[in-house]
């Protein structure tokens, strides 16, 4: 069955005018912004911090430089050489080229369009169904507040763009056969070189077959032609050409197999905080707690008693209750969860309240309201060319309130100790965290090779551990580190393993950053070579 969307009436104004015509879309995505990432005590740099951007910039650098995408380790002396996924090197090497032209600034500010670009978008989309703006937006800045945990300049920033994106086109092929919705098979191929994210739309695009195919049941049941046929075999011959297309990546079906091990193993269920179920304390996580109470209600709402001529939208349904289900086992699921859910939720809520207004008096203040975001509305489905001038402008407005980054943020990373110690750290077998290891690549590839960073797909279960029992100064700690050589610890004051150095005579503090309460670091350096055969440094 054919899903509808309504649609306030408008008359459009000449191609020419209606681009240089500023919208309420081209203020949204500014004042969000300027709000999120300008205005912020870090300014841009928040974007920056988690280390994995370091990784990725020297990535994508190697693959302009050597002209292929590598398959075997580049950085550590603990694993060197062994088969390693840079499934991200589409992002890998759009940061690398940006990283030369502009340096980090470029980088963030790319990270920070894709992110606001998004929830701008999932506006327009909610405005775009029918949906009140006053409905539309509390649920877009809901889903700011929930997916701000992910406000990162890493590869899933072109997964939280392009989910949106894509969604909007299903429905709008949803509404009517639409050909553009075909342009998804080479979306899917080129997402799949960007982040992992493209498994969603696999997912949704699963899901919506199934929900196509239980429309169909009742006319099957009957012995007749399902009026839903044609639209099932459209999006089964979508789906499959989408998954098809995920194939076309420099590692074929070998990445599908890595990631599928990846997603399953215990270890990184454990020990990755993303990968765990949330944590309801935060405000992000509240809001996100709110919106999943929601989703279960309008989608039951929806499910038992359809609001006026709307037909039931099961691929919606389904989404909601799925995503739902995957944010509740795993946090990095909740951004998702909210960019599909919420279209489906603002249109529900918004035909309850069309309901609801109905029986109110005119001029109730309700009804007021409520024809005050329909008039609003349709300033919010179309972008001019202002915020495309904006952005050409925004990064050569230099000065304190852009805070745009030089470097890592310092309350993440020792700064200091890693600059002054630089060649010390190059030259010795250094234990560090994931993070600071992510850093130190950054800061000195190809010279310098450490023992973890942040690939955690790559590393494994086995080292992951040992790097876990040396953190937590294990029983065993004096053994591991003998057994890697590790010469040089740089470690935060978190860490029990400071404390243990702090007395043994073997070790002496050569450096130490106090500045930074929450981000305390200390410098280790061994006085004696091991007393074994040395096995070099293995780079």
């Amino acid at each position: 069955m054919t899903q509808t969307f309504p649609a306030a009436s408008l008359a459009l104004p000449s191609r020419a005018a209606r681009w240089l015509t500023p919208t309420l879309t081209d203020i949204f995505f500014v004042a969000l912004l300027l709000w999120i990432f300008a205005s912020g005590p870090m300014g841009w740099t928040a974007l920056l911090a988690d280390g994995d951007t370091g990784w990725h910039i020297r990535t994508g650098e190697f693959i302009l430089d050597h002209g292929y995408v590598p398959d075997h380790d580049l950085f550590s002396y603990s694993k060197p050489g062994q088969t390693w996924y840079a499934w991200e090197w589409g992002a890998d090497v759009i940061f690398a080229l940006l990283h030369r032209a502009w340096g980090l600034k470029a980088i963030v500010l790319l990270a920070g369009i894709l992110i606001i670009g998004s929830i701008s978008v999932l506006q327009s989309h909610m405005i775009w169904r029918g949906a009140n703006f006053f409905v539309a937006l509390p649920l877009a800045l809901i889903a700011v507040g929930v997916s701000s945990l992910h406000y990162l300049a890493r590869p899933h920033a072109f997964t939280l763009f392009l989910l949106p994106v894509c969604l909007w086109i299903l429905d709008r092929d949803r509404q009517a056969p639409w050909k553009p919705v075909w342009l998804l098979i080479p979306l899917a191929a080129l997402w799949t070189n960007l982040h992992g994210g493209y498994m969603a739309l696999i997912a949704c695009l699963g899901l919506l077959v199934l929900a196509t195919a239980l429309e169909c049941v009742p006319d099957w049941l009957a012995r007749r032609t399902p009026a839903a046929w044609p639209a099932l075999r459209r999006y089964a011959l979508l789906t499959a050409g989408c998954v098809a297309a995920t194939f076309v990546n420099p590692f074929g079906y070998r990445l599908h197999l890595h990631i599928a091990n990846y997603l399953q193993s215990e270890f990184i269920h454990e020990v990755v905080q993303e990968f765990q179920s949330p944590s309801f304390r935060g405000e992000n996580m509240r809001q996100l707690e709110f919106l999943l109470f929601l989703g279960v209600f309008t989608v039951g709402a929806a499910l038992l008693r359809p609001v006026g001529t709307r037909v039931r939208d099961f691929a919606g349904m389904l989404w909601v209750v799925y995503w739902a289900h995957q944010s509740l086992t795993s946090v990095r699921h909740a951004t998702i969860f909210v960019l599909v859910a919420s279209p489906f939720i603002a249109t529900v809520g918004s035909d309850w309240l069309r309901v609801w207004v109905a029986r109110q008096p005119r001029k109730s203040a309700m009804a007021i309201l409520s024809k005050l975001g329909q008039d609003l509305a349709p300033r919010f489905r179309t972008i001019s060319v202002w915020a495309l001038v904006f952005l050409a402008v925004l990064p050569w407005i230099d000065g304190e309130r852009m805070k745009w980054p030089t470097d890592f943020p310092q309350e993440k990373f020792p700064l200091s100790l890693m600059h002054q110690h630089r060649e010390l750290l190059i030259a010795r077998r250094v234990l560090t965290t994931d993070q600071w290891g992510d850093y130190l690549i950054y800061q000195s590839y190809p010279r310098q090779r450490v023992f973890i960073d942040g690939r955690s797909d790559f590393y494994g279960a086995d080292l992951g551990r040992e790097y876990m029992r040396l953190m937590s100064g294990d029983l065993e700690w004096e053994s591991i580190l003998q057994r890697h050589r590790f010469d040089v610890v740089l470690a935060p004051r978190a860490w029990p393993l400071v404390a243990l150095l702090k007395q043994h005579p073997d070790w002496e503090l050569r450096g130490e950053d106090r500045r930074i309460k929450e981000n305390q670091s200390f410098l280790f350096v061994r006085k004696a070579p091991y007393q074994v055969a040395d096995a070099g440094r293995g780079d």
